[in-house]
């Protein structure tokens, strides 16, 4: 970001200029109640990188003031995906850290006539709260005395009232044509244990409350925020100012960015996990950072795709197809080039000796030579892809393996299919073939021209292996409900093979299968259990 500009950069240019501020510091703010998603990236991104252009620092602040739904697992899962995303936080703060502090600022609040105990019910408040059109009605409790409510809100603290019973609201305007200023509710009663606060407190700052005190804590000096807050910021000022604060934040808000058939709802994705559709928030269908992790998504490729994609103050919506071609154009380079069979059919040359194995050195990557190179085996027994044969060559632009026809084998020889074996049912077993040894890749042989190259994995030395591949996690059907757009086909598993030079690769390695795409090795993988993910499809490659 610190090349490219924005409206939001332009601010900061401005407020260095004129010395409003010494420094840009932001902040990124979660609630630890799920795991985060591309979303959450782009505002880590945006956060982190703004500040680092000017030379600033951002702190990594979670948000909990809601304890029944946040949990330490959450905390913890959200620190490791913004260390994974290459960013390290100037410090790491909770919301439950300024809790006193807050409570305290609600006492000026009193104490100044601007907030008052409503006893009203929820139904009440929202029946009174009027809409756009109309204006809200007053509570009856709006005008009870200062020290009747610093008596009532210090009960509340003290668990004298019932979860409910009442709520601390901020007096402002009930009749304002923002909805946010019409008087509201900065405090509430909830009887539940906290992650950090333990049973400490029984009265909990509402967010439009407490966000706004946090960043004025912490001297945050530009308050990033998505387009949905736009009509909270009087609210977001109203606190800062009317509280007393020293320091004094700007919020600033920018667009979503949404991806296609896509939808970045904590509470959706939290339902999925509950309801066991997926293996967890780092299933690799999730649209989680952990879960595009585990899938094989990098770091770099979602930095570089979520900086492509621009910042600008309207919500906006992208193909699946651009994160897909930033996530290929960064694994073009670091991923190594194996050979991998994901429906194996077996071939046996027959005009090769039973007892032999010729090894033949080849790079990972053909211009990457610090990659280095591995030993591929060649002998009598091959797997080929079951879709790279047909019994006859259909037309001219088929490229593959036929009665008759002959093909290369990637680094290794031209192979003719002469006759092929059937199992009870019919279905083709295996393949005799021939291999002419005047033809071994490298060798300068260019008599005949074959019918296309395909890959191979020998068979006595392959190692067997899982194949995970995905469809969209949603149905492209808006009639239906989230729950009900569920694809349950999106997860299809083969098993195959791949060389074994695999044999020993660990989680998160990656790898181009040549002609297929591109594969992450599954957190879950063993030596003994070789998984592969499918990160992305190669542009044109076999089809699964």
């Amino acid at each position: 970001m610190e090349n490219q500009s924005n409206f939001i950069k332009t601010i900061m240019e401005h407020d260095l200029e004129t010395k409003k501020h010494d420094g840009i510091v932001t902040r990124f703010p979660p609630e630890p109640n799920g795991f985060l998603h591309i979303g959450h990236a782009r505002a880590i991104i945006t956060n982190f990188e703004l500040a680092k252009a000017f030379g600033g620092y951002t702190n990594l602040r979670y948000d909990d003031t809601n304890p029944e739904k946040e949990d330490d697992v959450y905390v913890q899962a959200i620190k490791n995906d913004i260390k994974w995303l290459g960013y390290d936080p100037k410090a790491i703060y909770f919301a439950s850290d300024y809790f006193d502090e807050m409570y305290e600022r609600a006492l000026v609040l009193i104490k100044k006539g601007l907030a008052y105990v409503d006893f009203q019910t929820a139904e009440e408040m929202g029946k009174n709260r009027g809409d756009v059109n109309s204006p809200g009605v007053n509570s009856p409790y709006r005008n009870t005395s200062v020290e009747e409510n610093l008596k009532i809100f210090r009960d509340m603290k003290d668990g004298k009232y019932k979860e409910g019973e009442c709520v601390l609201r901020a007096k402002i305007d009930m009749a304002s044509p923002n909805m946010n200023m019409r008087d509201p509710a900065i405090y509430r009663i909830v009887y539940a244990h906290h992650h950090r606060q333990g049973d400490k407190w029984c009265i909990y700052p509402m967010y439009d409350y407490a966000h706004p005190l946090e960043d004025a804590l912490e001297g945050i000096t530009h308050s990033l925020c998505s387009l949905e807050f736009e009509d909270h910021r009087p609210l977001y000022d109203w606190v800062v100012r009317e509280t007393e604060m020293p320091s004094i934040p700007r919020q600033i808000e920018f667009g979503r960015l949404n991806v296609e058939n896509t939808v970045l709802s904590k509470r959706f994705l939290r339902a999925l996990v509950e309801n066991h559709k997926v293996s967890g928030w780092d299933d690799p269908r999730m649209p989680t950072v952990s879960g595009m992790r585990r899938r094989g998504y990098t770091p770099e490729a979602i930095r570089n795709f979520i900086l492509s994609t621009g910042l600008s103050k309207v919500n906006s919506t992208v193909s699946a197809d651009m994160l897909e071609a930033s996530v290929r154009g960064d694994l073009q380079d670091r991923a190594g080039r194996v050979m991998g069979v994901i429906k194996p059919l077996k071939v046996t040359i027959t005009n090769y000796p039973e007892d032999k194995i010729e090894y033949i050195d080849i790079p990972y990557h053909p211009e990457k030579e610090d990659m280095g190179s591995r030993k591929i085996a060649f002998s009598k027994h091959l797997y080929i892809e079951k879709d790279d044969f047909v019994l006859q060559k259909p037309n001219k632009k088929y490229k593959r393996l036929a009665l008759g026809i002959e093909v290369r084998l990637f680094h290794a020889y031209f192979i003719k299919a002469n006759e092929v074996k059937y199992d009870e049912d019919g279905n083709i077993i295996e393949i005799l073939a021939t291999y002419d040894v005047e033809t071994k890749s490298g060798s300068g042989f260019n008599e005949r021209k074959p019918n296309g190259t395909i890959h191979f994995v020998e068979a006595t030395t392959a190692k067997k292996a899982q194949f995970n591949f995905y469809d969209s996690m949603l149905l492209n059907d808006e009639s239906l409900d989230l729950m009900n757009r569920f694809n349950q086909d999106s997860l299809h598993v083969t098993h195959g093979y791949v060389e074994s030079a695999l044999a020993d690769t660990l989680p998160e390695d990656k790898y181009q299968l040549i002609r297929v795409g591109y594969f992450n090795v599954d957190l879950a993988s063993t030596k003994e259990n070789l998984i592969f993910n499918e990160i992305v499809p190669l542009k044109s490659s076999y089809k699964k």
